[in-house]
């Protein structure tokens, strides 16, 4: 004999197929009484889905148009995609969307099997996820609005703020959406510059579709974009290192917004940065594996020799007068792994 939970899947799979079922005929091919069918039926709309019944000799059950649902079969694997990916969507900086989290994974509990609720549970209380802070939190409106613009290829007027508080207004022809170091951001061609731009989504305050399409770009990659104009945003301090390693190696040390990287002519790798403050990169530097020299600005290398002698204090050593204040004779330490340079 079939579980009462499949039973109630069968009759939501039959409601699906069918643009309506009197209660006779829905008893029959389920396998049970019209009073479980009546049971059946309140259980499915205490879950949220929408069944349209009346009463009488041509009355019947029917699905509310436009409603789909699959059955809620899950595997063991598939719950616990479901719960990580749940736990996951509530820490992605989407302000109001934990309430929608909460509710999404109750309902399925409520029709799924118990060992798979168990499971589900199970994620819940041991698993531990360890996200960055999102330092922007963006409108879970937003986002829809720009993702669905973006699936249809339509036009939207977005009013923007800026960091500096300026309003904008503008026509935005929306490639793709993306989440990159702890905030939202929505990639498209702008009709105000007349060129590719990224807008943050918790700076977004309105988004209006337009009566226009526009053509995505061929293979364009949002995220690679987004990428690139993170590293290149002009900030108050241009930074140039030679990095005396191969670009594979850099790579994996080095996050991609941080800079961009790329071979050197006659061997390393030379870094370019946009930077906000010196002593933050001095200390990026710093924890590299690798040797490397300072190319731009000045100020960074003072930025270094005070992160050195910082350390030196942590570990109460005498504080030795700093190399780039000795004679010009001596190498710069910071540079003595170049090859270049040891010949």
């Amino acid at each position: 004999m079939a579980k009462p939970t499949s039973r109630v899947l069968a009759v939501l799979e039959i409601l699906q197929a069918e643009s309506r079922v009197t209660g006779p005929e829905l008893a029959r091919r389920a396998g049970v009484d019209a009073r479980t069918i009546r049971r059946y039926v309140a259980h499915l709309l205490e879950i949220g889905v929408p069944i349209d019944g009346e009463r009488g000799r041509d009355g019947g059950y029917a699905l509310r148009a436009g409603y789909k649902l699959p059955p809620m079969m899950f595997s063991a694997d598939e719950a616990v995609a479901l719960a990580v990916g749940l736990r996951a969507a509530g820490q992605i900086g989407l302000v109001g969307i934990t309430p929608a989290v909460a509710s999404t994974q109750a309902k399925l509990e409520r029709v799924m099997p118990r060992d798979v609720q168990r499971r589900l549970r199970d994620i819940e209380r041991t698993v531990a996820m360890d996200f960055a802070r999102p330092f922007a939190e963006g409108p879970a409106t937003a986002l829809l609005a720009l993702s669905a613009a973006a699936r249809a290829q339509q036009r939207v007027r977005l009013r923007y703020r800026s960091a500096q508080g300026a309003d904008t207004e503008r026509e935005l022809d929306t490639y793709g959406v993306a989440y990159r170091g702890g905030a939202w951001y929505a990639v498209g061609h702008c009709h105000l510059r007349h060129d590719t731009r990224s807008f943050r989504l918790d700076r977004v305050l309105d988004v209006t579709p337009l009566p226009a399409s526009f053509g995505r770009p061929e293979g364009f990659d949002v995220l690679g974009y987004l990428v690139d104009a993170l590293a290149t945003l002009p900030r108050a301090h241009a930074v140039e290192v030679l990095l005396h390693t191969d670009l594979e190696t850099a790579r994996r040390q080095l996050r991609p917004e941080l800079a961009q990287l790329s071979a050197a002519r006659g061997g390393g790798v030379r870094m370019k940065a946009q930077v906000d403050e010196l002593p933050a990169m001095a200390r990026d530097l710093a924890r590299l594996p690798f040797g490397f020299s300072m190319l731009k600005p000045v100020g960074l290398k003072r930025a270094l020799a005070a992160h050195v002698a910082h350390l030196q204090a942590q570990l109460n050593l005498p504080t030795a007068t700093h190399p780039i204040r000795r004679s010009r004779s001596r190498p710069d330490p910071v540079s003595r792994s170049d090859p270049s340079r040891s010949r």
